[in-house]
């Protein structure tokens, strides 16, 4: 027996609990997530504080925005969304306090405030883009207290390395202070005098072979760059690619679907042979084909020839809900009382025919990532990002052990997490499985 006045989420939520890999799944995807926003707090090469006699300065602070040194656009939104993750979670929990208080706090005031926190989000990451950097400046005044040496990123432009520059200090005589992150490397830069180092949790070193940076848990690539670092910032790379292609192809899918299920005739048959012809196409060579006609390769590229490609399946599963769903009494209703057709789909049977939806875009995102990973170790990817298929290809033609190894690992671990979700899931939303 199900209680009265509970929700259909809610029962999906409770059936989705009990299954024990599935809400493993969904901790490691949240994990990844943390990892992905807060990875500059674990690995970047500019330290919080620096005090050079009675100079001080915020360094890390300074540089998450400055476009001469975050050179990925991924990485600006990531690091935009570490500064107001918080400040998002306080205003939720404000505002479900000042619910409970007022009693009839209205829903429409409490959406105008999310709405203005929205347009307050959006207009500050659009500003790091303006060229007299607004947004960025009334972030560092709001933030940051007077006389720290924060100054706009375009007087930023030519920052020493922080380790020569405390080690040149240090040698003239001068008192230095400097507070770097526990990994004080940047996937983007190189340490030349480096190179190629084993890790240091499966071989040990001494203290001399590292050099003036610190130890490297996973060692280094042949340029010099930190593996464990490259590993971090690689998580923003599939997790951007894995939502953005899957959010690009679903709404293709939703909206082909829709119109072939609901109008049938001859928009069903022109839509469903298309898809036929869509489907005949191997997806990673089409998306390979697609990428290999531009020289400027970016992650956006494979982002957008992944979701342009791989909406087939939605446009199936959309169509044969509707097609169910069109025949039922509430829709016939519908249309019997005058109601737009537009409405009648987005507004009354879309919601009802989008559940298999959830579970394909579930199983897309661990296709999305594994369709990006096997792009960049073919060399057709974006060399510039911290893509786990660059390291691996990277670890093939170096013969490293820690450069195979450990984006495997990552690439494994992270499919696993969301197939694992996706069949808790399916079984959570079939009503003929629940307990």
């Amino acid at each position: 027996m199900i209680a009265k006045g509970v929700s259909y989420w809610a029962i999906v939520g409770a059936q989705l609990r009990k299954n024990r890999l599935a809400i493993f799944g969904y901790r490691c995807i949240v994990g990844l997530f943390l990892v992905a926003v807060y990875a500059p707090v674990v690995a970047w090469d500019r330290p919080f504080l620096y005090r050079e006699g009675d100079e001080s300065s915020l360094p890390w602070f300074n540089s998450l925005f400055d476009r001469y040194y975050v050179r990925q656009g991924v990485d600006l939104f990531f690091n935009l969304l570490m500064l107001f993750l918080p400040l998002g979670a306080a205003a939720f929990f404000l505002l479900r306090f000042l619910r409970r208080r007022a009693g009839k706090w209205s829903a429409r005031a409490a959406r105008r405030t999310l709405l203005v926190l929205a347009l307050l989000f959006l207009w500050t990451f659009g500003g790091l883009y303006v060229p007299d950097r607004t947004a960025e400046r009334l972030w560092c005044k709001l933030c940051l207290a007077p006389g720290v040496g924060l100054r706009p990123s375009t007087q930023r432009e030519k920052v020493p390395d922080f380790h020569e520059r405390a080690e040149a200090a240090r040698k003239a005589g001068r008192e230095v202070t400097a507070v770097f992150p526990p990994l004080p490397y940047s996937y983007h830069n190189t340490r030349a005098f480096e190179g190629s180092l084993s890790p240091d949790w499966f071989f040990g070193r001494t203290r001399e072979d590292l050099g003036a940076v610190g130890k490297h848990p996973l060692g280094t690539d042949p340029g010099g760059k930190d593996v464990l670092t490259a590993l971090l910032y690689g998580t923003r790379i599939s997790i951007t690619i894995g939502v953005l292609a899957v959010g690009i192809y679903v709404t293709i899918g939703i909206l082909l679907g829709a119109l072939a299920g609901y109008f049938l005739g001859w928009v069903d048959i022109l839509i469903s042979r298309f898809t036929e012809m869509m489907i005949c196409f191997p997806t990673l060579f089409f998306v390979l084909t697609i990428i290999s006609v531009f020289e400027a390769r970016s992650i956006f590229l494979i982002m957008a020839a992944i979701g342009l490609t791989g909406w087939t399946n939605v446009t199936r599963l959309v169509r044969g809900e509707f097609l169910t769903q069109r025949g039922l009494d509430y829709s016939v209703a519908a249309d019997a009382l005058g109601i737009p057709r537009r409405r009648i789909i987005f507004r009354h049977v879309l919601p009802n025919a989008v559940t298999p939806v959830l579970v394909a875009a579930t199983f897309g995102v661990a296709a999305a990532i594994l369709t990006e990973s096997s792009i960049s170790f073919l060399g057709l990817g974006d060399p510039n990002a911290a893509s786990w298929g660059v390291l691996l290809d990277t670890g093939r033609k170096s013969n490293l052990d820690a450069l195979i190894l450990a984006p495997g690992a990552a690439i494994f671990l992270t499919v696993t997490a969301f197939n694992l979700l996706g069949e808790g899931l399916r079984d959570a939303l079939d009503p003929k499985l629940r307990a």
